[in-house]
């Protein structure tokens, strides 16, 4: 099955799928569903759902009890749809976080990332599933407008984060439907939007700005000022406001305000066009920092709006840095950049906030470790 990001599941997620409706079974470490193959089966249904939520290895291979020919262990791989694990909550860990032993069979596949079930970057440009990716996990439907599906969806806050940050890669690289009507439109941005807007008042702000500096030494250096400062903000919208998540309300308009803020991202995160900041969004969070900027330096306007602008130079570098880490090749360093940040997605999304450098993470200790190729 080409192409197809398979997740790991406990014990206990396998054992809830014993009906008619939901049938899974193991054989090691391989989780099989076995719905459709139901009524198709030589001995009836109600054999295989003896075993609903079990692992078949000894019954398969017992000839007294059925001679399984080679056209059974087809089916099977046809439908191949995880990994076993075994779960265990972390004492003390932020929000009681989930930390799952992987127990996949190295010899049979790559090391699987336990979460998300990747062994690597190139995992989350590889097309999903899309009916069988709902099919398993109960949670979004690709083919359909994703807004309304979360906020009708009755999600617990659990079971949300655990699926958005199981990154998923719509066919053929377009984008999935969010609101599937009129708003649609406003939910897609190219990267060259950013850069074009900001870019030209960046430069009429530091213009304006100049006019109250006599050395314009002093100019340039709160301009680099601003910059260093939006690396910082950089980490903590990321961190704090993007990545709420523990902290979100456990009902439909923490959930669905999360999902449209940052969750779709990590849900998609190959989606080139919901890459980089609307034009309305960054206004409503740019305004409040334009407001924070000329209160702290109210003694000089001319001060203020420079340092501001070399911020929102900063941002417009932040926002062109992600979009290029998920979809050029970049020079060396940025290659270093690049496995940083997409090792946030398929890795751990709770470390690894900064994307233009990681080096905030390192003062707040959140740096990802490095990333372990699989041979």
């Amino acid at each position: 099955m080409p192409g197809r990001t398979l997740p790991t599941l406990t014990q206990a997620e396998v054992e809830s799928h014993s009906s008619v409706k939901s049938c899974y079974v193991t054989i090691g470490n391989k989780v099989y569903d076995v719905t459709d193959f139901l009524d198709s089966h030589p001995g009836g249904a109600d054999l295989i759902l003896d075993y609903a939520g079990k692992d078949i290895a000894a019954i398969l291979k017992d000839e007294d009890s059925h001679d399984h020919s080679d056209a059974a262990y087809e089916v099977l791989d046809e439908s191949l749809v995880g990994f076993l694990a075994t779960e265990k909550l972390a004492p003390g860990s932020q929000g009681q976080k989930r930390i799952v032993d992987s127990q996949v069979d190295e010899k049979a596949t790559p090391m699987v990332h336990p979460r998300t079930g990747m062994s690597c970057e190139e995992d989350l440009s590889k097309d999903t599933d899309l009916n069988q990716d709902y099919k398993t996990h109960k949670f979004l439907d690709l083919n359909k407008p994703l807004f309304i599906q979360v906020w009708n969806g009755g999600f617990s806050k659990e079971f949300y984060l655990d699926q958005v940050h199981r990154p998923r890669h719509y066919k053929g690289g377009a984008s999935a439907p969010l609101f599937g009507n009129f708003l649609e439109p406003l939910s897609l941005t190219p990267w060259w939007v950013v850069p074009t807007l900001w870019l030209p008042a960046v430069a009429y702000g530091t213009y304006l700005a100049a006019q109250g500096f006599d050395n314009y030494a002093v100019l340039a250096f709160s301009w680099v000022s601003g910059v260093f400062i939006w690396t910082l903000v950089e980490y903590i919208l990321h961190r704090c406001l993007f990545h709420l998540d523990y902290y979100l309300p456990d009902n439909r308009v923490g959930i669905t305000l999360h999902f449209v803020l940052h969750g779709v991202h990590h849900y998609l995160p190959m989606d080139k066009y919901r890459l980089v900041m609307p034009p309305t969004l960054f206004l409503v969070l740019a305004t409040p920092f334009w407001k924070l900027a000329h209160a702290l330096f109210y003694f000089n306007w001319h001060l203020a709006t420079a340092i501001y602008c070399g911020g929102i130079f900063g941002y417009v570098m932040y926002d062109m840095t992600h979009y290029f880490l998920h979809h050029q090749n970049l020079p060396l360093w940025y290659k270093g950049l690049k496995k940083y940040h997409l090792a946030h997605h398929f890795q751990d999304y709770e470390l690894g906030f900064g994307v233009t450098s990681a080096f905030w993470d390192r003062i707040f200790n959140t740096e990802l470790p490095p990333v372990v190729k699989t041979k």
